[in-house]
């Protein structure tokens, strides 16, 4: 996902240094992006179609008997809640820190276009190497502790972070704060997607997680950039930084009751 969001920022500095005004950009060119967007939809689609199943998959044909995909998912509500729990948190501080922080450097901390993008270039490839880090780190020690290290420090740092965010006044300290805030949200965005396949059974793991997930996704993270400008707009800006807390200390009392996936995987289970 980060690199989908790198893939972006780069089209658009492309748009920006080479091809583009700042105001053609705002008015048509920043239609381009979607039209690259659907032709890489569609090798998706032939890549999708082409893709070898893993051997879970493959050994869960041979014994799992066929039925209803959501009738089935109807025995796990636990685990359906759990996946909206562990996301919501997690996706609105994820879309925080990528699609909205070029709203918010550009409109709130006041940086240029080009600073905007460069900054948020440079924070999303810090982020990326921290991915494989943290990774190995959740192997080590378990998921849980790294999922309720993302939500301690959450709930205490991001109130400070937007807040000194928004008053600095160069790119490079702009940088330091985004990159302080990436080491705090890889504790999810490292580990979230495996957290979720080891919730649920190999036969139904796809719905299981697709379902309760983009859903999540979607209110939680979809929205984020709305309710940011929303409060902006009515001058309480600093509001969602209370609300961005407070969605993530949600997801650190799933967190603190939820088994480690790690040492209790559902992963290579058959139902």
């Amino acid at each position: 996902m980060i690199g989908g969001q790198i893939c972006a920022l780069l089209v658009l500095l492309v748009l920006q240094k080479v091809f583009l005004t700042g105001d053609e950009i705002r008015a048509w060119g920043w239609r381009i992006p979607f039209f690259i967007g659907a032709l890489l939809a569609l090798i998706a689609l032939v890549m999708r179609r082409t893709l070898q199943e893993t051997s879970a998959f493959e050994a869960a044909k041979q014994v799992v008997k066929r039925t209803s995909s959501l009738r089935a998912l109807m025995k796990y509500p636990r685990e359906v809640l759990l996946v909206v729990g562990l996301t919501a948190g997690g996706t609105a501080a994820f879309y925080t820190y990528t699609t909205y922080m070029q709203k918010f450097l550009k409109l709130s901390v006041g940086l240029t276009d080009d600073q905007t993008t460069m900054v948020t270039l440079s924070a999303l490839i810090f982020g990326m190497i921290l991915q494989p880090i943290y990774g190995a780190i959740s192997d080590r020690i378990g998921r849980k502790w790294l999922l309720i290290g993302f939500g301690v420090s959450g709930v205490l740092f991001t109130i400070p972070l937007l807040t000194t965010l928004q008053s600095v006044k160069g790119p490079f300290a702009a940088f330091l704060l985004i990159a302080a805030a990436w080491m705090i949200v890889s504790g999810y965005t490292s580990i979230n997607a495996v957290v979720k396949a080891e919730l649920f059974p190999t036969n139904i793991r796809a719905i299981g997680v697709g379902l309760p997930y983009a859903l999540t996704v979607s209110i939680f993270g979809g929205t984020t950039d709305s309710v940011a400008l929303g409060f902006k707009s009515i001058g309480h800006e600093a509001w969602f930084y209370y609300y961005l807390t407070g969605m993530i200390g949600i997801s650190l009392v799933v967190y603190l009751f939820m088994r480690d996936t790690k040492a209790d995987s559902a992963m290579h289970r058959h139902e």
